[in-house]
């Protein structure tokens, strides 16, 4: 049996401190500087995060293609002609691509991502997206 006075398993460092105790006889004020660098705090998302974000696209992508297959049968069963049915299911992949793109992206990053630089041509491009779906997917 092993002697129960010595602890070979593992120890902790003894803690430091981070912030040095001034002078006795210092005339000047102490400042200390905290910066999100100084606390650990990292700016933006971390590449892991857009690897998570790429993949929730790339599944939603996936349903999508499918509510794409399954509207344009939808459609060429309310006698409309196939070409325009498959038309109008491409256009609501596209609002929908476009939809769920700008929620990953203000999900991941909302303070870079939720600006009009980049959500003005996400729905703007599901608008004219939601309008072609209507248009083209009406009876000949």
């Amino acid at each position: 049996m092993a002697d129960s006075t010595q602890n070979k398993g593992f120890t902790l460092p003894a803690p430091t401190t981070a912030v040095k105790q001034p002078a006795a006889n210092a005339s000047q004020p102490v400042v200390l500087t905290i910066t999100p660098s100084n606390l650990g705090i990292v700016a933006g998302p971390q590449p892991r995060a857009y690897v998570i974000a790429g993949g929730v696209l790339l599944v939603l992508l996936i349903a999508f293609f499918f509510a794409k297959g399954a509207y344009a049968n939808y459609r060429a069963g309310k006698q409309v002609s196939p070409g325009a049915a498959n038309a109008s299911g491409w256009c609501l992949f596209i609002l929908l691509t476009g939809l769920a793109a700008a929620a990953v992206l203000s999900v991941l990053d909302p303070v870079k991502f939720i600006t009009p630089i980049f959500m003005a041509p996400l729905f703007g491009i599901s608008l004219v997206a939601l309008v072609l779906m209507f248009v083209t997917g009406r009876r000949s």
